[in-house]
């Protein structure tokens, strides 16, 4: 190609063509357009990288979210810096998966955006984004507004984190109040049944037993008073005789049996509550900020922000649509009408119609045609080659024959 002296042509730098690369645009052709064109694919192509780079940071954040070790809310912190300070603590090894997670998504949101932007096409050349382009672009307008809600919602929890700590705290000790509640109302109704069965042993021991501290009391008191006399050691026999009564009582196997049961629910009991503070910390659920999230914000923050992904993901899509035909296009479509040409590929536009009434255009591949008729043709010389083969043999069989029929004769009987 000539040097141009009107538009002298010039090298891109290496992050021009990278954004050229992630916009899916021709780098041979660009260095050779106009600086407007050169813009117009920077542009797009930073959008795409911005784009995978907030949803390799969101995926990231969404994972960490997800992994991160529970931790209990209501032990030992007791003002709002102690509460701060347990969920700004960083687990290493999520984060470091995390890091890795959200580098693979970021590549896979960002392949996908590419892919996205470069399989949409320019539209009829005008700013005009008609109903027939929109149809067209529908399913990719979709993919990107699912990705877009990918992205905005780990970042949203992200950006009232402090608000949400704050809240999550609140529902985890009311959590922890709720389950421990429960657990109580469940064990004492099993105590319960199993204390009627024996209640009016239970009310008897209670009976003697008081008696039993009565009866302590007043020889404790005939003791601190004067030696045990008559009275005080009547007061120990009678303390003897009770004492034999409750132990005679609770020797009885049915009560020892359900005492036992009694001191195993107490043993389970103690077991559930202590586990209360884990029930607790496992609401902190990437599904629980969000829900949180939008209690503190609000529905018009929260659409407010998934919006604003939304513009940002769809921006590309909505740009090739309104963008005009330039010398970049051109160029293009003279390379790919030179590659089909160099390839013998003909192009001829709304030839036919099929069955439904759609216009269709026939290719021809001339190429192919060039070899198929080739290939045709040498078959063809070949079985007619082989015709003149078999001809000859034939004849020459029949001298041979001729001349000694006999031995033919022999030589057909051996077979």
């Amino acid at each position: 190609m000539n040097k141009r002296d009107f538009y002298p042509e010039k090298k891109a730098g290496m992050l021009m063509r990278l954004f050229w690369k992630a916009a899916g645009a021709d780098k041979y052709i660009l260095e050779r357009s106009t600086y407007g064109d050169q813009i117009k694919y920077l542009c797009l192509g930073g959008i795409i990288l911005a784009t995978g780079l907030m949803a390799g940071l969101a995926g990231g954040y969404a994972f960490y979210t997800i992994f991160e070790p529970r931790g209990n809310a209501i032990d030992s912190f007791q003002t709002v810096k102690d509460i701060k300070g347990m969920y700004d603590e960083i687990h290493m090894p999520t984060l470091f998966k995390a890091i890795i997670f959200g580098i693979i998504w970021g590549l896979i949101i960002f392949n996908i955006d590419r892919f996205i932007v470069t399989s949409t096409g320019k539209g009829d050349g005008t700013e005009d984004i008609t109903r027939k382009e929109l149809r067209g672009a529908l399913p990719r307008i979709i993919m990107g507004a699912i990705i877009a809600l990918t992205i905005s919602k780990p970042v949203e929890i992200r950006m009232f984190k402090t608000e949400i700590d704050v809240k999550l705290h609140e529902k985890q000790i009311e959590q922890e109040q709720i389950y421990k509640a429960g657990v109580d109302s469940v064990f004492n109704s099993e105590i319960k049944k199993k204390e009627s069965t024996i209640d009016k042993r239970l009310i008897r021991i209670s009976q003697l037993e008081a008696i039993s501290d009565e009866l302590k009391g007043h020889i404790a008191y005939e003791t601190g008073h004067g030696d045990c006399k008559s009275k005080c050691l009547e007061y120990k026999n009678q303390l003897a005789s009770n004492e034999a009564q409750i132990a005679s009582l609770k020797a009885d196997p049915e009560y020892i049996k359900v005492k036992q049961d009694l001191d195993t629910l107490e043993i389970r009991r103690k077991e559930k509550l202590a586990d209360a503070g884990k029930v607790a910390s496992g609401l902190d659920g990437l599904l629980e900020r969000i829900k949180i999230g939008h209690e503190i914000s609000g529905w018009v923050i929260s659409l407010f922000i998934t919006l604003l992904f939304m513009a940002i993901e769809l921006t590309p899509i909505f740009f090739k649509l309104m963008l005009i035909k330039s010398p970049y296009d051109y160029m293009e479509e003279n390379i790919k009408e030179l590659i089909k040409a160099e390839n013998g590929i003909e192009i001829k536009s709304n030839y036919y119609q099929d069955k439904e009434g759609h216009e269709r255009d026939l290719v021809i591949h001339h190429q192919v045609l060039m070899l198929l008729k080739e290939k045709i043709q040498i078959m063809e010389a070949q079985s007619q080659l082989s015709e003149e083969a078999l001809k000859s043999w034939k004849e020459k069989r029949k001298d041979e024959v001729r001349q000694n029929p006999g031995d033919y004769i022999n030589e057909e009987k051996t077979r």
